[in-house]
């Protein structure tokens, strides 16, 4: 048994900025975690930023069991996403994926992942709350911009918000894309960014409002919303012109960036509370 007086942190690693940022600002809190990093999904820049680093196939999780135990790894933060369409893809599962997928009746994000997370408590790990190092990128409530939403936009925000958090309970996904208090596009598994732009090609030219949610009984362990200035960049050419998100479960990355972005193309971006 290692003698150790403080937990041992491993961050799992998926794809986009999450993994970046956890990794800076736990070392910020004099943390220097291990990072597993999914081959499919995560940057291979992480090789250079982590000090010790274990390279996974998505479907390795057998072997991923066996290094969290070989490293003493008391502590587990899930950061970057992965996405659902790997489902479909060629990667080839291990005995315990194969053996935990045929438990499920359902695949969709919440059992998967649930699945895993429970893997990983029966090893003894702890999967802790994905924005432990994070907190300060947090949306707050009400207007994050210098505009904040006119009375139309926020009735499109009150009606999407109606329709997001159906879709999110149902766990097809967590955003919509509203014109005149009409749905345009729910996402599914082509991800906030492509759901504005097909949003886009069906508006006519209309005004876009985006709503992103969090799930009725968000999991703060995994899939968390997150948006960053791509999403911004995105909406700027697509014709959205507000961005609501809900206060205090949403991550904003870079976001003096995203903010500077959405000033400069007059988008506002409003925090919500459930």
């Amino acid at each position: 048994m290692r003698a150790h007086t403080s937990p041992r942190f491993a961050i799992i690693a998926g794809n986009g900025q999450f993994p970046f940022l956890t990794l800076e600002a736990a070392r910020e809190q004099g943390i220097e975690p291990v990072v597993f990093a999914i081959r499919e999904e995560a940057s291979p820049e992480l090789s250079e930023q982590a000090r010790e680093i274990h390279w996974l196939s998505l479907g390795e999780v057998g072997k991923l069991m066996d290094l969290l135990r070989d490293e003493h790894i008391d502590k587990v933060v899930l950061a970057g996403q992965v996405k659902h369409v790997q489902l479909y893809s060629k990667i080839k599962p291990d005995l315990l994926v194969r053996d935990a997928l045929n438990t499920l009746t359902h695949r969709n994000t919440d059992a998967l992942i649930g699945a895993f997370v429970q893997m990983l408590e029966q090893l003894g790990v702890e999967v802790v709350d994905s924005t432990t190092f994070l907190e300060p990128l947090l949306a707050g409530e009400g207007s994050l911009t210098q505009r904040a939403p006119d009375r139309d936009e926020l009735a499109d925000v009150e009606y999407g918000l109606e329709i997001a958090r159906q879709i999110s309970a149902l766990d097809i996904g967590q955003t919509v894309v509203v014109a005149d208090r009409a749905c345009v596009a729910v996402e599914a598994m082509e991800g906030t960014d492509a759901t504005i732009e097909r949003a886009a090609t069906l508006s006519n030219g209309r005004r876009l409002v985006v709503v992103k949610v969090s799930k009725t009984r968000q999991d703060m362990r995994f899939d968390v919303p997150v948006v960053g200035p791509k999403t911004i960049e995105v909406m700027a050419r697509s014709g959205a012109s507000t961005l609501a998100v809900v206060a205090g479960k949403s991550l904003l990355f870079e976001r003096d960036r995203l903010v500077g972005l959405a000033n400069q193309a007059g988008i506002a971006v409003w925090g919500v509370t459930e």
